[in-house]
């Protein structure tokens, strides 16, 4: 599933979709985000009815290999989880980052496993069935957690204020730019939108005024790699087009 979202969001704008397909990884992510959830409740539960049952007489009591397999699953899918955190940070990808959490997952469940497979040489079955519903809880909020962010990406969520701030800053610092009329940002998939209003000099010739205006969109295109387009709209600057300005930023 992460494999085919990644391939598809980096496919080129086409027709179809001329604004890209980056989308198709929250997609991927989505999908993820249900395994996982289904996954934890599985868990969980099973622990809960195995807890009400009550019926730990006639289980066989595992041996050591059971609890070495046990251990080894359990740190190399921790492992695999820290990898591919690393490799989705630096990629910023949804999609991988939930792959990473399906590790996770697995990793916890071999706790859960190691656990039980102890509790049960020790005379205690029942701490592999409380194991599982502790477990269930961190997955389930791993679910939820990717599914927030999925779920942000496809409905052109605003950018974070401090994102928003550096944005403002450096089109402030842009010559010929008097003040900042409009600031709105949206999250496509894992890149950004930027669109933005910006007064200047009324009296300038329309070459100068959209030079200053090309300016903006290649300082900030420049500055953040992850905006993949800025849109910037010239408003002149004077006494009655300030009068009728508010300053907004989304």
């Amino acid at each position: 599933i992460v494999i085919i979202g990644v391939r598809l969001a980096n496919q080129k704008s086409d027709k179809e979709h001329p604004y890209g397909h980056e989308r198709m990884e929250c997609v991927s992510a989505l999908i993820l985000a249900v395994i996982l959830f289904a996954t934890g409740a599985g868990i969980g539960y099973s622990g809960v009815m195995k807890i009400l049952s009550g019926n730990y007489g006639n289980l066989t009591i595992p041996g050591t290999l059971a609890l070495s397999a046990a251990a080894v699953s359990m740190i190399s899918k921790e492992a695999m989880y820290w990898y591919t955190v690393a490799a989705a940070r630096k990629i910023d990808s949804s999609a991988l980052m939930a792959g990473a959490w399906h590790h996770r997952s697995d990793a916890l469940s071999s706790v859960g496993s190691f656990a039980g497979i102890l509790g049960a040489r020790s005379g205690f079955p029942v701490l592999d069935s409380v194991a599982s519903v502790i477990i269930c809880l961190f997955i389930i909020k791993a679910a939820i957690s990717i599914f927030a962010d999925a779920i942000g990406k496809m409905t052109d969520k605003a950018c974070s204020d401090t994102f928003i701030q550096e944005v403002r800053e450096v089109i402030l610092t842009q010559k010929g730019v008097v003040r900042i009329d409009q600031l709105k940002t949206r999250l496509f998939g894992d890149k950004i939108y930027v669109d933005t209003d910006i007064s200047i000099d009324g009296s300038v010739s329309l070459n100068d005024a959209h030079k200053v205006a090309q300016q903006v969109h290649d300082a900030i295109e420049a500055k953040f790699p992850k905006v993949k387009h800025c849109m910037v709209h010239m408003n002149p600057y004077n006494s009655t087009a300030i009068n009728n300005i508010v300053d907004k930023n989304y």
